[in-house]
């Protein structure tokens, strides 16, 4: 048995044994376009070793072979028209650790799995043979509304990468914040607030190019556009719906077809294009509250014609797919009104009081259902126009969902009373482990890959963000490496051993009742 997360398939070695995982251990490769690799491993393991182990070491050995797997479904974070082999072959025996693959990105995802069993205790002598099953495993953070540093970002690039995440999706700009240094619009960031500068979003991307990490900027248009509207005055609002002003507060989205502010956008988009060296900008395109159809479409439209001319390909959220969508789009899917959970009744909302202490109400509700009806067909939509689909449902992958009280050990019964969005249902870590990403019936040319998310609407700073995540999303890197759904009981016993993973990183996490840490 082994406690590996991803699940990877293994069989015992000849002779049984195994080796302690206190080392000490050397990383070594054996092949010099691997020494990079090496280094950055090194830098992985180092918070679950002791400071100054002692005796002979055991060896880490990274070794690159012709050997190929299958390849993964959906889209290339690298952009490459074929995803990469991640796929590794590993050896435990009473030499130390080989990690074996075609590329180096497969040798080392297998040397995340090594490091994982090291930091688990869990070394058996062993054989595993493993390749993902979707080629785009992201994870989605917000610095826009809870400002994450440089440096906490980089312990979350460390934590993807640990789970064999290849996506870091930064949501830079909302109507809370704007995070990205951009000279041509430099009100956008004025003294103050807080922001990446260009040297330190071009650092954040090699540190995660060299953990095979791609990042993917995120600026939100043409709603969520309030400190766009700040930084550039005057610009009008779109066409709005008979009948909505007044009713629900909600700043105005922006109106493309408008000459001055497809000017100040089309500023906004070349820069961050230009200082993105992966191939994806993410346009937004969600929730444009107060636009007519007619005007989001001509918006949605424009920015992703604005991403194509400098360069980059478009990724926006599932509403992109109302304004036409075709084999090149990427749309990303996160909500159903079957999804939202929300009743119709006072009878109902009064069962809820989660939603009733968040001042929903029963005109709001109605509202919001009726604003997101068009949902229900935004994923058949998508498919039929060729579309790529990026599977991230609020259902399951929303990791800012509350943690249920029943989950909670008393010690941190508060903390998970505070911690998520107050829209959504309280529920347990199990929940999220019994999602399957199969489930959709979504022919496989039209898979993009998985991305769990965690908004941060209802929170503050980073170690709210860490307990948010974990353990949960453990379970989704799980689902987006194995393509379907861990069996709970023999799950939660690998899971177990993650606590110790976490506390040797400094990630707080929730203890989560559901399982038996070890």
């Amino acid at each position: 048995m082994n406690a590996v997360i991803p699940h990877a398939d293994a069989r015992p070695s000849s002779p049984a044994g195994a080796l302690p995982a206190a080392g000490p251990w050397h990383v070594r490769a054996a092949d010099p376009a691997l020494a990079e690799v090496a280094e950055t491993v090194r830098a992985l393991l180092a918070p679950h070793l002791p400071e100054a182990p002692g005796g002979s070491p055991l060896e880490l050995v990274l070794a690159l072979d012709e050997s190929a797997s299958a390849p993964p479904l959906g889209v290339s974070p690298d952009g490459a028209a074929q995803p990469v082999d991640e796929g590794y072959r590993l050896r435990v025996d009473a030499d130390g650790i080989t990690c074996h693959g075609r590329t180096p990105a497969g040798v080392f995802r297998g040397a995340t799995t090594a490091l994982q069993l090291i930091a688990t205790g869990q070394l058996p002598y062993q054989e595993l043979t493993d390749a993902p099953r979707y080629a785009w495993r992201g994870l989605m953070v917000d610095p826009a509304r809870s400002f994450l540093t440089p440096d906490e970002v980089r312990r979350i690039i460390d934590l993807a990468a640990l789970y064999k995440l290849n996506v870091l999706h930064l949501h830079l700009t909302d109507n809370e914040g704007w995070r990205i240094e951009l000279p041509g619009t430099p009100a956008l960031t004025a003294p103050g607030t807080d922001f990446y500068t260009a040297a330190e979003y071009q650092a954040l991307q090699e540190y995660a190019a060299r953990r095979f990490v791609t990042v993917v900027p995120e600026v939100d248009l043409p709603g969520h556009c309030a400190t766009l509207r700040a930084a550039v005055p005057g610009l009008p609002p779109a066409p709005a719906p008979a009948g909505l002003a007044d009713r629900f507060p909600f700043v105005p989205p922006l109106d493309l077809t408008d000459g001055a502010t497809r000017a100040a956008v089309a500023r906004v988009l070349t820069e961050v294009c230009a200082s993105t060296t992966g191939p994806y900008v993410h346009i937004g395109a969600d929730e444009a509250f107060g636009a007519t159809p007619e005007s989001f479409d001509a918006s949605v439209r424009e920015l992703r014609a604005l991403v194509r001319e400098s360069g980059k390909r478009p990724v926006a959220w599932q509403e992109s797919s109302r304004a036409g969508i075709g084999p090149e789009d990427i749309a990303q899917y996160w909500v159903d009104v079957e999804m939202m959970d929300l009743p119709d009744t006072a009878e109902g909302l009064a069962a809820r009081p989660e939603l009733v202490a968040a001042g929903r109400s029963v005109e709001l509700i109605a509202a919001l259902k009726t604003f997101f009806a068009p949902t229900d067909d935004d994923l058949r939509r998508t498919v039929e126009g060729g579309g790529r689909v990026l599977l991230s449902p609020q259902s399951h992958l929303y990791l800012d969902r509350p943690y249920a009280a029943e989950c909670a050990p008393p010690e941190q019964a508060a903390e998970a009373a505070r911690l998520g969005f107050d829209g959504y249902r309280p529920l347990g870590v199990r929940h999220t482990a019994a999602w399957d990403p199969g489930a959709y019936a979504i022919p496989d040319a039209n898979i993009a890959g998985v991305e769990a998310t965690v908004f941060a609407e209802k929170f503050k700073g980073f170690e709210d963000v860490s307990v948010l995540l974990l353990p949960r999303l453990a379970s989704v890197a799980e689902a987006a490496w194995c393509g379907r759904a861990p069996e709970w009981a023999e799950y939660r016993e690998r899971l177990a051993h993650h606590g110790r993973v976490w506390a040797d990183r400094g990630l707080p996490y929730l203890a989560s009742t559901e399982v038996d840490w070890r």
